[in-house]
């Protein structure tokens, strides 16, 4: 029996340090080399202070900042935690009210904006967890955020085709907008313009 413990003591001691200690720190350390900024969260810096990942939206609710795509996740939107759909289906009632209500909010907060609302906008995505609307869903919300800002239509206009992301290789994907730089460029607009 003693024969067969210490080797297989051994064996595993060797293989937690190998398997437990050593390849975590390598991949770790390699990723911190090859991958600063994914190895770190793809965080998001104002005033060298996070305020987000480049990977999780945010819940904007302001009128007076642009909306990202509704989440699915609970407790709490943007949970990332619970990342993934609602799973309801197309003819689910519950889905049918779900986008109603997000279709109410939008008109209520921009009662002046008679046009189609971008299918972004109402529902969420497979994640729950989306960072980017369309073009279309920011280029609709730009009347609402500048009336509420007090900014030129142009300049908010000017602001969504600044931070819009073209698709990888001009060829994978579609074209974006993330919500958090886009906000985050308009709160630096107003400081930059504040008086004083």
């Amino acid at each position: 029996m003693k024969n067969i413990l210490r080797p297989a003591l051994v064996l595993f001691l060797l293989l937690t340090l190998l398997t437990g200690v050593a390849y975590p720190l390598a991949v770790t350390g390699a990723a911190r080399l090859l991958f600063p900024d994914q190895a770190a969260g793809s965080l998001i810096l104002r005033d060298g202070k996070p305020v987000g990942s480049a990977l999780i939206g945010q819940n904007f609710t302001d009128p007076g900042h642009f909306w990202g795509r509704p989440s699915a996740t609970g407790p709490m939107p943007y949970n990332a935690s619970a990342s993934g759909g609602s799973n309801l289906g197309p003819l689910n009632p519950a889905l049918v009210d779900a986008v109603k209500g997000r279709i109410d909010a939008l008109r209520a907060a921009d009662p002046g904006n008679a046009g189609p609302v971008p299918v972004d906008l109402v529902t969420a995505s497979a994640s729950g967890l989306d960072p980017h609307i369309s073009p279309a869903a920011a280029g609709y919300q730009a009347a609402r955020v500048a009336r509420v800002r007090g900014l030129p239509l142009e300049k908010v206009q000017q602001l969504v085709t600044q931070e819009t992301e073209t698709p990888l290789f001009g060829l994978l994907g579609e074209p974006r907008v993330h919500v958090l730089r886009l906000n985050l460029a308009l709160d630096a607009l107003k400081r930059v313009n504040a008086p004083g």
